[in-house]
């Protein structure tokens, strides 16, 4: 599967998912592993490529680590819309 392709699977799962359930980078690489029939690398290399270009974001909160689609403020403040 190319890159793209997969990162659009994990943006959509993101989308799906936003505001049910905080996501961990593990829930994404199970649900995605699943879907796809992908190994645990090549969706963790697509996860951190989008979040290198800022597609998706780390978030923190409580203590603990999630995963989710940045909002429009964030992207304006950072510059990236």
């Amino acid at each position: 599967m190319e890159q793209s392709e997969l990162q659009d699977k994990i943006f959509a799962y993101l989308e799906k998912m936003k505001g049910k359930k905080k996501l961990k980078e593990k829930d994404i690489f199970k649900a995605i592993m699943a879907e796809t029939g992908e190994d645990k690398a090549t969706v963790k290399t697509a996860l951190r490529e989008m979040i290198n270009v800022g597609r998706v974001m780390y978030s923190y909160g409580g203590g603990a680590s999630s995963v989710e689609i940045p909002s429009e403020e964030y992207l304006k403040e950072k510059g990236l819309l």
